[in-house]
């Protein structure tokens, strides 16, 4: 049985919907980022990152969002389209986990929790998720799906942030968007999504809104002996 090492964040929500849209088994370890629990000896051989999600299967260590979809589909054959369509997917794959993931991610860095207010970094990464948002919108103008003519893994990956877009670009989320609206709302209307977001609800994270929480998620920001 898969272990899937989780906290409730975007990128385990995205191997929560694969794992629940294919139906396979899995036992849920959480991973309380905000308790340091990524940065112990033991979670650090499972995922070296120390960061969620991660997944052993068999004896077999996967970290990273996208690479665990990715062995995921193509172990099982499940959500990998359609042959010929491989390198478009591997493409999207990857501009989601470089560029829509991360910039999305310091997005909501700098205007939420960095500890001042940096106009520049605020501007820079914001506009960066608005071009990605603005790539994948012209992208599905004529399409259902991110890749061919099915859902395939880059529709699970994307959605995992574009799930959050009020978070990331504020209250106005989705709306310029039109085409990405429609493929968002198609996708999340799938039964497996309403199972996704039951993922781990019965379990209690601590809230990242103290020093000690700071330090365990942030711990570039301090000296090594703090």
């Amino acid at each position: 049985m898969i272990r899937f090492y989780y906290h409730a964040t975007p990128n385990p929500s995205k191997v929560a919907l694969y794992l629940e849209e294919t139906g396979l088994p899995y036992e849920l370890i959480p991973v309380d980022t905000a308790k340091g629990e990524q940065h112990t000896p033991e979670y650090r051989t499972i995922n070296p990152n120390g960061k969620t999600p991660a997944i052993v299967d068999d004896g077999v260590r996967v970290f990273d969002s996208n690479a665990i979809l990715i062995y995921l589909a193509e172990k099982t054959g499940e959500l990998t389209g359609a042959p010929e369509n491989r390198a478009e997917l591997l493409s999207w794959m990857m501009f989601i986990g470089t560029g829509l993931g991360p910039f999305s991610g310091q997005a909501v860095h700098f205007q939420r929790a960095a500890p001042e207010k940096v106009p520049y970094a605020i501007n820079r990464y914001l506009r960066e998720a608005q071009r990605h948002y603005e790539v994948l919108d012209n992208h599905l103008a004529d399409r259902t799906y991110i890749v061919g003519d099915e859902f395939t893994i880059a529709d699970v990956s994307a959605w995992g942030w574009i799930d959050k877009a009020k978070v990331v670009l504020g209250e106005s989320g989705l709306e310029p968007y039109t085409n990405l609206k429609r493929w968002f709302e198609n996708i999340d209307s799938r039964p497996a999504v309403k199972r996704a977001r039951e993922v781990g609800k019965d379990i209690e994270f601590k809230a990242p809104a103290d020093e000690e929480a700071r330090k365990a998620l942030y711990p570039s920001n301090y000296p090594v002996d703090s």
